[in-house]
Parts: C-alpha cells; sequence; structure tokens
C-alpha cells in the first residue's frame, strides 16, 4: 500500500513550508465564499497539518477505514477550515468541494464533524477531544496495533475539568503513542485565556500530569518536526507538544488584528489577504 507521508527526518522543510503555504491560500479560498469564520485559526495551525498530513502521519486517504492508520483528532471543531484544507490537498475529497464551505447540506460545515470523510470525531462540543484521543490509543494498543493517535485542542479547553481527567488516563496507561498538540494562541472568544480563567503555568501542568511535555513555536515547521521526532525516542508517557502560535499567521493583514478570534472580511480585504499568503519568505523558518 503507498502511504502519503514518510519519516519526519527525511522531509524536506522547504517542501513542507510550501504545503503550509497552500493551506493557508485553500483556507482563504473557503473563507471568502462566507465572507468570515474562523479564519485566523487555519492559518496559524497550517504549519501543524502540514507535518501531519505530508510528512509525519500513516495515512492514506484511498483508504480511510484502513484499521492501521495514525489517527487526527480535531477536538476543536471550529478550527475545521483548517482540517477541510488539508485533507481536500492530500485527496480525501475534490478540491472543488471547497466551494461548497458553509452552504446549506454541505460536507464541509463551519464546525466540522463526522459526516467529512476523514474527520474522526465531531468536536463542536469542546473539551472532549483529548479523552476520545486517550481512548482511541488505549484501544490500538489493545488491538494490538502500532498506530499512533494525534490530537490537536485549544488552550481554553485546558479550562475544562474533563480534559485534566482524560490527561490523567493517558499517564496511568502509559500512552506513549498519543501526541496531544495545545494550540496556545492567547485568544477564545471571551477575550484572552488569562482574562477569562488562567491557565499557565501550562508546561508545569501537563508536567505534574505525568506527560513528556515541549513547547515550541508551533509556527516553526522544523521546531514542529523536531519536537515530534524528540516524542519518538521518550517511551512510557503520553506526549504534549504546547505550541504558540499566531493566529492569522502567514497574512499580516489578519494577523494584526485586535481580535480575530471570528473574522468578518470586507469584500476588498480578500484580495490582499490572497497576495499575503502567496508570499514566500526569503528564508526558511
Amino acid at each position: 500500500m503507498t502511504s502519503i507521508t514518510a519519516p519526519s527526518i527525511d522531509v524536506s522543510i522547504p517542501e513542507l513550508q510550501e504545503r503550509a503555504r497552500t493551506l493557508r491560500l485553500h483556507v482563504l479560498r473557503m473563507a471568502e465564499r462566507v465572507g468570515q469564520g474562523y479564519v485566523g485559526q487555519g492559518l496559524g495551525i497550517a504549519d501543524l497539518l502540514a507535518v501531519l498530513y505530508f510528512g509525519e502521519m500513516r495515512y492514506d486517504p484511498r483508504r480511510l477505514d484502513w484499521p492501521e492508520r495514525d489517527r487526527f483528532v480535531l477536538s476543536i471543531g471550529h478550527y475545521s477550515i483548517g482540517l477541510y484544507a488539508a485533507l481536500a490537498e492530500a485527496g480525501v475529497f475534490p478540491l472543488d468541494e471547497m466551494d461548497s464551505y458553509g452552504a446549506d447540506g454541505s460536507r464541509l460545515e463551519m464546525s466540522g464533524s463526522e459526516v467529512t470523510p476523514g474527520f474522526e470525531m465531531t468536536g463542536g462540543s469542546l473539551g472532549h477531544g483529548l479523552g476520545q484521543a486517550v481512548g482511541m490509543a488505549l484501544g490500538h494498543r489493545l488491538a494490538g496495533r502500532k498506530s499512533r493517535t494525534f490530537l490537536l485542542m485549544s488552550d481554553g479547553e485546558l479550562q475544562e475539568g474533563s480534559t485534566w481527567e482524560a490527561a490523567m488516563a493517558g499517564a496511568h496507561y502509559r500512552l506513549d503513542a498519543l501526541i496531544a498538540f495545545v494550540d496556545c494562541n492567547g485568544q477564545q472568544a471571551d477575550g484572552a485565556p488569562a482574562t477569562v480563567m488562567g491557565i499557565e503555568p501550562v508546561h508545569d501542568k501537563w508536567t505534574a500530569f505525568g506527560w513528556h511535555v515541549q513547547r515550541i513555536d508551533g509556527n516553526d515547521i522544523r521546531a514542529i518536526v523536531h519536537a515530534i521526532a524528540c516524542a519518538k525516542d521518550a517511551s512510557g508517557r503520553p506526549h504534549a507538544i504546547i505550541l504558540d502560535t499566531l493566529m492569522g499567521k502567514g497574512v499580516p493583514l489578519f494577523e494584526r488584528r485586535e481580535k480575530n478570534h471570528f473574522i468578518r472580511v470586507a469584500p476588498e480585504e480578500w484580495a490582499i489577504a490572497r497576495e499575503q499568503a502567496m508570499a514566500r519568505p526569503g528564508a526558511p523558518s
């Protein structure tokens, strides 16, 4: 069977950077159709999704029910626009289907669900993704599979008690085939987490719960690849990789907005956003 992925140590960083740029353009394409949405989140996690879907995961878009596949669990349902971009680029569904984003009857809803090919869970209600990922990882072990489980959750979900119950379970069962990425972008619907309900020190909390923890620049592809490689070398514990990301990354027009949890974009701004997203950096990140 042919996989779309390769071992992370053999991945070309410039190639992954180009993939991330393409994903950002896909995000803008979908959001422009409806004129608004969770654009900042989709842009902010493009680097992680590029690494996972085009460099790290054992995953075949032609066999979505392949038991040995790695799983990517999106706990944050409103980040779905980013995952749609990755799944379309990977060939899970046609690129043209992105034009149905947010439309009545579309498989690409603004908050994603299992109706979309390639989605492992419905993540609209926050705080449940880690519990499901722990269950999947434990299930793989009991079935004798070598599959890994990757989870993306938000910093706001650290305010949920269910998250820490699942964290205890992950450590108790020593689920070292589980990697949880925590997107710390410093924003949630009601403002900065520090003003809603403080979550720091995030690194120390995960460590206290028995996890192997790293904190990195979540928009640095080289750092993401390195962190995953380090996780592979640390056995006996589940892994938390805390990602400090910038909402709207790659599109300065959106990066500079004070509040970009949900962005409403003026019609004349889309051309500027596309031009900025198409710009290639002068040097690898």
